[in-house]
């Protein structure tokens, strides 16, 4: 059988969970890869360097390597340029536009699903509200283009046979955006990569793209307040911001080197995260570090993380039900008061529920099933 896998973009900035599953995708399946954008096939540092891949005509676009979210109306005309007739089985890796390739009836396609695109759903108004183009008449413009956004991604999902999400708050989100089925097996997160550390030192830490959704500055508002050292890692529009909002006890180091990133992990006393996502692989990689956790008790977290206070034995964090820095001040007092009953070795534990070899059995096996379904049909 011949395979192609679809993805969304590919630049050296997007390294996320999503190019994650990507990589671990192609070491299991041998497949072709497309995607909107390639910049990563000549970027000598990529797994994928030299590696022929499809694009479309958004690659030849002013400012493409920057991100083609600027031209966020073309990208539903760009994926479906992509000609994949000579393939049996299309795997697509979607968090935008992906999903929408168009197949023949004798085609199975198999979408893994991020998340249903989030600044033409749950976010929208986030989006609008923090963005110029979403006030006046350009702010009439985006609405009106986000509503047709919408309109093609349920059109768009009836091209899928089978869906994968990455956790059951995802599968959730696609039953109410397109009233399909998922199965969930969560992503691959490579644990390996970050140092087990069971004496931990006297700083909390939080990781994260600093944008509004996130909410970062809930999390720099409440430890002002606490008094307690606080370290912030990431970039993005509110990197300068937050630098003038921190106390002295808060460090915002802005962008830091992957293995810098991990050594704060391992010795972080706890990881503090305040977003509602749609799986926190930030969350996991903690864990791996036997780093126990601080979450908003929404989404993603709810699966990947166990709060103490119901598993006395097996806890590896605590929950705060509403994003307030009063909640999460009370969260982090309760820790403050248990710390000492966290088990490193036991969150380390929980951490290896989502390994890449996890995430190639549970996926190859589900390809199997469905390949032999599309069959009998």
């Amino acid at each position: 059988m011949k395979y192609a896998l679809v993805h969304e973009w590919l630049t050296p900035k997007a390294t996320g969970g999503s190019e994650l599953v990507v990589q671990e995708i192609l070491k299991s399946v041998e497949a072709d890869l497309y995607a909107l954008i390639d910049f990563e096939s000549t970027n000598p540092q990529s797994y994928l360097f030299g590696r022929q891949i499809g694009t479309t005509f958004l690659q030849h676009f002013p400012m493409a390597s920057k991100g083609v979210q600027k031209y966020l109306p073309l990208l539903p005309l760009a994926i479906e340029q992509l000609d994949l007739r000579d393939y049996d089985v299309i795997l697509s890796s979607s968090h935008a536009v992906a999903k929408g390739v168009l197949t023949r009836p004798q085609q199975l396609h198999i979408c893994y699903c991020h998340t249903p695109m989030r600044y033409a759903w749950d976010l929208t108004f986030d989006y609008l509200n923090s963005s110029a183009m979403g006030r006046g008449l350009p702010g009439s413009i985006t609405r009106y283009l986000l509503h047709r956004l919408r309109q093609w991604d349920v059109i768009s999902a009836n091209r899928v046979d089978y869906f994968i999400a990455n956790s059951r708050h995802t599968a959730r989100r696609i039953w109410r955006c397109y009233r399909r089925e998922a199965q969930v097996i969560y992503p691959p997160v490579h644990i390996e990569r970050f140092p087990f550390l069971a004496q931990k030192s006297d700083f909390y830490l939080t990781v994260s793209r600093l944008v509004s959704y996130k909410q970062v500055t809930l999390i720099v508002e409440a430890f002002n307040q606490l008094g307690y050292p606080l370290v912030v890692i990431g970039c993005g529009p509110q990197l300068q911001a937050l630098r003038h909002l921190a106390k002295p006890n808060v460090q915002v180091l802005g962008f830091c080197p992957d293995g810098v990133v991990e050594e704060y992990m391992a010795q972080a006393k706890a990881f503090v995260y305040a977003a509602c996502e749609d799986f926190g692989i930030a969350l996991v990689e903690a864990q791996a570090c036997g780093t126990p956790i601080i979450a908003y008790g929404a989404g993603g977290a709810l699966e990947t993380v166990r709060d103490i206070r119901k598993h006395p034995d097996k806890g590896t964090g605590l929950f705060f039900l509403d994003q307030s820095p009063r909640a999460l001040m009370e969260a982090v007092e309760a820790f403050e008061a248990q710390a000492t009953a966290f088990s490193p070795e036991q969150i380390q534990l929980n951490a290896a529920k989502f390994a890449p070899t996890v995430f190639s059995d549970r996926y190859l096996t589900f390809l199997d099933g469905c390949y032999r379904d599309h069959l009998s049909r």
